[in-house]
């Protein structure tokens, strides 16, 4: 952060000092206003409004609205995103303020710029100039503002050491617990805030961005806001403290827990949206799988918490957007499972390969470090899972990942690819592994994902690759690549290579290969959960192996869609609040998709009582 000149009376027209010290592009600094004792005797989080308007060299135009920091001290906080003179004019609604005017200078940084979706289902830092691959690898720490200073400071330095790019938390305190960052809904905690700013701006300056959630679910924010004056204004504060720095913005744990989860958070994001000048990214937390809200036009990519790899396939395949598993399972080392998902280290690793190959960045979190309903106990900072989230970076920092899909014609595992260059196969039961490439010679080595360590292999020219891991004992990945095509790409391609491209959906039941055969009646009981089931009707070599998402909607009612199956046949899960009268109208659409990444939807409709 940035020493600056103070403001307290603004007393000429136009400010002729700088502002701000000469600030780097991408760092915040501060413009800070001393308000008299009659300005903060009510409630200056309530009752004054002072905003800046910034103007670029290049004449781009950004609104940043101040906020209140604690008894007399209002802040505006802002990041220059050019090099060069800014100019800023204030407004307020006190008078001495109001029309003051500014400049301060920018200089260049080595910053790469803020976060931003690109290339169809990647991510890039960027700034006027360029796009920086970034690989997403995100940490979980739900009481990010209120754990031991200490016990941060640690995770933070280890955290960083083990490469992770992301860590996730709660704005406010866990439900149930004292009040954190805000006492009551109109009197913000100006001290537990200032803890939060520095703990930002030490993940920022250990290169990791920060994924604030807004809170824990929607009751607990409606609760503390009741109104969506007040929830508006929560959000405005939190861009006013936080849009200057690398974060991306949350909503919930789990946006489906309680009835009008998609109308609250389309409030909340469209607020973001309209107010964060940087347009940092915006998701929210699942039970499933965010895609629901989409149609709602204020997300900028999707967030997963399934362990069906048939919901991450698919959907990947659907929407043109970034995916983030947002914690589908939790390692548990020894501090205990609490959840449904917390599991051993070996059942987390291959769900972290398996996510990725659906073409998921994956979001790290283990039992004894998450926070929430326990306490982060350091010992648990560096476990197995921990390390081979390490070893998961390490080998797709030596891949082109940004341009890495889903790729298909591979026996024996499952693949991601940049045709004609990399090839990456995840073997989950080691055995016999065949996969069709563009013919080249490439370079072939086996990774052990538990150790990090690569076993490299004879180069070979075809194409078509057969082999078998070195090991049988213990998952592994096979990486295929041209490493010297690789190297010129860096020096030939700013950022991607060639265009990605997503399939058409075919909806004509005739050119379906499978059909819904169970629910085979036109109703369904929420009492008497149905069961679902898919049937072939053509066995060809593309339907050797399928996967399926069933996916319900009560359109009349606007709560969004739910996943209610995976897979060939199960039972449904249909949530109670899909609907909020009964009986209801419910669509079932079924997606399969075939050996070969063809995806059907097939739409069957039926009555919905409870």
């Amino acid at each position: 952060m940035y020493k600056l000149f103070l403001l307290s009376a603004l007393a000429l027209p136009v400010v002729a000092q700088t502002v701000c010290q000469p600030t780097p592009t991408y760092s915040p600094c501060e413009i800070v206003f001393e308000l008299t004792e009659e300005e903060a005797a009510g409630n200056p989080y309530l009752n004054v409004e002072i905003v800046g308007e910034f103007r670029s060299p290049r004449y781009r135009t950004f609104r940043m609205p101040g906020f209140w920091d604690g008894g007399r001290r209002f802040v505006i906080r802002f990041s220059p995103v050019d090099p060069g003179e800014w100019a800023f004019r204030i407004s307020s609604n006190l008078p001495r303020f109001e029309g003051k005017q500014g400049t301060f200078q920018a200089t260049p940084s080595e910053s790469p710029g803020f976060l931003r979706a690109a290339n169809v289902h990647h991510w890039a830092l960027v700034d006027d100039n360029n796009r920086t691959p970034h690989l997403w690898m995100g940490d979980t720490l739900y009481t990010l503002p209120f754990i031991d200073r200490q016990v941060f400071d640690k995770l933070v330095a280890a955290r960083a050491e083990q490469k992770f790019t992301h860590m996730r938390g709660v704005v406010l305190a866990p439900p149930g617990k004292p009040p954190g960052t805000f006492i009551s809904a109109d009197e913000p905690n100006p001290a537990a805030f200032q803890e939060l700013d520095d703990r930002i701006r030490t993940l920022n300056s250990n290169g990791i961005i920060v994924d604030l959630m807004v809170a824990y679910d929607q009751r607990q924010i409606e609760t503390l806001f009741p109104s969506w004056q007040q929830r508006e204004r929560y959000i405005a504060y939190l861009v006013a403290r936080y849009a200057a720095m690398n974060v991306t913005w949350q909503g919930f744990e789990n946006f489906e827990r309680a009835p009008g989860g998609r109308a609250a958070l389309k409030e909340i994001g469209l607020a973001f949206k309209r107010l964060d000048p940087y347009q940092h990214p915006r998701s929210t937390g699942t039970a499933g799988t965010s895609s629901a809200l989409l149609p709602d036009e204020w997300m900028d990519y999707v967030m997963q918490s399934s362990t069906a790899d048939d919901v991450g396939s698919i959907e990947h395949q659907l929407y043109a957007v970034p995916f983030v598993d947002a914690g589908s399972v939790h390692e548990d080392s020894g501090a205990g499972k609490s959840r449904p998902g917390d599991v051993d280290t070996d059942t987390f690793r291959k769900r972290l390969w398996n996510s990725t190959m659906n073409g998921q960045y994956p979001t790290f979190a283990n039992t004894g470090t998450r926070g929430g309903e326990s306490e982060v106990h350091p010992k648990y900072i560096d476990s197995p899972g921990a390390r081979q989230m390490a070893a998961w970076f390490d080998f797709f920092s030596r891949t082109r990942h940004w341009e890495l899909e889903p790729y298909f014609d591979v026996d024996g595992g499952r693949a991601l690819a940049l045709e004609g260059v990399e090839y990456i196969v995840y073997v989950e039961k080691p055995g016999p592994v065949e996969i069709v490439v563009e013919k080249q010679r490439y370079d072939v080595a086996w990774f052990n994902p538990i150790t990090g360590e690569f076993v490299k292999q004879k180069s070979f020219r075809s194409d078509r690759f057969s082999g078998e891991p070195p090991s049988k004992d213990h998952d592994w990945v096979l990486h295929i690549s041209r490493e010297g095509r690789k190297a010129s790409m860096l020096r030939s391609y700013k950022f991607e290579s060639r265009p990605i491209v997503l399939q058409e959906i075919e909806v004509s039941p005739q050119k379906a290969p499978f059909e819904i055969a169970e629910p085979a009646g036109d109703s369904i009981s929420l009492s008497a959960p149905a069961k679902f089931a898919a049937r072939l009707t053509r066995e060809t070599r593309a339907t050797s192996t399928m996967m399926y998402l069933w996916i319900g909607e009560v359109a009349a009612d606007g709560e969004g869609t739910r996943i209610i199956g995976a897979g060939a046949k199960g039972t449904f899960q249909i949530p109670d609040n899909i609907a909020r009268s009964f009986p209801a109208t419910l669509s079932v659409r079924l997606y399969g998709m075939n050996a070969l990444g063809k995806i059907y939807n097939l739409i069957k409709v039926y009555q919905l009582t409870k």
